[in-house]
């Protein structure tokens, strides 16, 4: 990396956080092996998670077209991951909601993986915390100036 970017300097912090990047990297296609779904029905169940949506709004969220989503949520409808409703304001449309079902699937994969992190987290005194967000901070920006 030094030839491409001469004020680069490699360090241990820059070696964990390629570490972190490539691990999760990874997550989703494992996660979703496990649990014996595509990664798109996994990320479908992620953004889920915060509210429902309708099928177009998925779709988008999933950078795929409004055909590839509908066959993720019938998939995920299948299985009892989600469930298909009319929009409580307009009837005409629908909406997709994950079920009680589709949130156990997820939490039960995760939870280990947050637990480690909380667990880790609490370990941590208010100013190494500080001193973490900034460093996490700092390296999510220069991630996003990219895209």
């Amino acid at each position: 990396m030094a030839r491409v970017v001469p004020s680069w300097e490699g360090s241990s912090t820059l070696d964990a956080l390629q570490e972190l990047v490539e691990v999760a990297g990874r997550l989703p296609q494992e996660v979703a092996r496990q649990a014996g779904l595509s990664t798109s029905e996994l990320h479908a169940l992620r953004h889920l998670s915060s509210s429902p949506m309708g099928p177009v709004d998925l779709a988008r969220a999933l950078g795929v077209t409004s055909a590839a989503s509908s066959g993720v949520v019938d998939r995920l409808a299948g299985r009892g991951h989600v469930e298909r409703r009319p929009h409580p304001q307009d009837r005409r449309r629908t909406e997709v909601v994950i079920t009680d079902a589709g949130r156990l699937e997820v939490a039960r994969r995760l939870a280990p993986m947050f637990e480690g992190l909380a667990r880790t987290d609490a370990a941590l005194s208010p100013a190494e915390r500080e001193v973490v967000e900034r460093f996490l901070r700092g390296a999510t920006a220069a991630m996003r100036s990219l895209t």
